[in-house]
């Protein structure tokens, strides 16, 4: 069974704690100030853990943190804990919904509004010691030149070590990655981390919210042991040495199914 972490244990690494902080404004127009090096006047209210439903047919995504500045530009923030090599391709993937659940909202294309997918982990994706990988679409035969379709994807690294980013954006990083705040922005954090472990609604959300996790967990594992007990029974039927009671008995499944799946064997081999 899968473990699941005590609401009290929680920092801001964990994706569920960073986005109750980030539904704060000042938190999170703050962050954005110090990744991107900018001056934001205002941030909309985050829509925290936004749902994304293209269609009926599609994947449905959830956004940590999606925020708008109200300057035509869109922030997707995503906390990323766990070792995973796939998000460049998942950057991808949450830029072209963002832009989709825009124009699905009736705009035209030119209308899309500038936008900074940005994932925070706790690993270097790229091994190249930097704290923060930025990246734009650019002409190869002519890097200087750039596309100008207003998109950005970056990935932080909480573990850098290259001398590429601002001391404050460094004191952020080593926070998020375990170490004791360093200024003014990582100790009021770090206040709003202590102060969120007391909030009983959030720590009921929180187990909600795993409890439903776990299940989807659980039911994985079950759709895998029978997926792997019919592969064993289908292997045996095949070898046709036992008798389908027999094979119900090593697999695990009941004779109903072991039947089910030597009737569609048979048919296959029929053909």
């Amino acid at each position: 069974m899968k473990k699941i972490k005590k609401y009290e244990e929680l920092t801001i690494k964990d994706d569920f704690m960073f986005g109750i902080i980030m539904r704060n404004p000042k938190y999170c127009k703050t962050f954005l100030e110090t990744v991107l090096s900018v001056k934001i006047n205002r941030i909309e209210y985050p829509e925290t853990q936004k749902t994304i439903d293209i269609s009926l047919s599609s994947k449905s995504i959830r956004l940590d943190i999606y925020v708008e500045d109200g300057k035509n530009t869109v922030y997707n923030i995503e906390m990323q804990s766990t070792l995973y090599k796939y998000i460049p391709k998942r950057s991808r993937y949450y830029q072209d919904m963002i832009d989709l659940n825009i124009l699905e909202k009736g705009m035209d294309y030119r209308e899309l509004k500038k936008s900074f997918v940005i994932f925070v982990c706790a690993f270097d994706l790229f091994n190249l010691g930097r704290h923060i990988y930025t990246f734009e679409n650019r002409c190869i035969q002519q890097p200087k030149l750039p596309l100008g379709d207003g998109t950005t994807k970056i990935i932080l690294n909480t573990k850098g070590t290259a001398d590429d980013v601002s001391e404050d954006m460094k004191a952020l990083l080593n926070y998020i990655d375990g170490q004791l705040p360093s200024n003014d922005y990582t100790n009021e954090l770090e206040a709003a981390v202590k102060s969120a472990r007391l909030n009983e609604n959030w720590r009921r959300e929180y187990m909600t919210l795993e409890m439903h996790y776990q299940e989807k967990y659980e039911q994985g594992i079950e759709k895998g042991s029978l997926l792997k007990a019919k592969q064993t029974a289908t292997a045996l039927l095949s070898n046709g040495k036992l008798s389908t009671a027999e094979i119900a008995e090593c697999s695990g499944l009941s004779l109903k199914q072991v039947e089910a799946l030597k009737e569609k064997l048979d048919r296959t081999n029929l053909k």
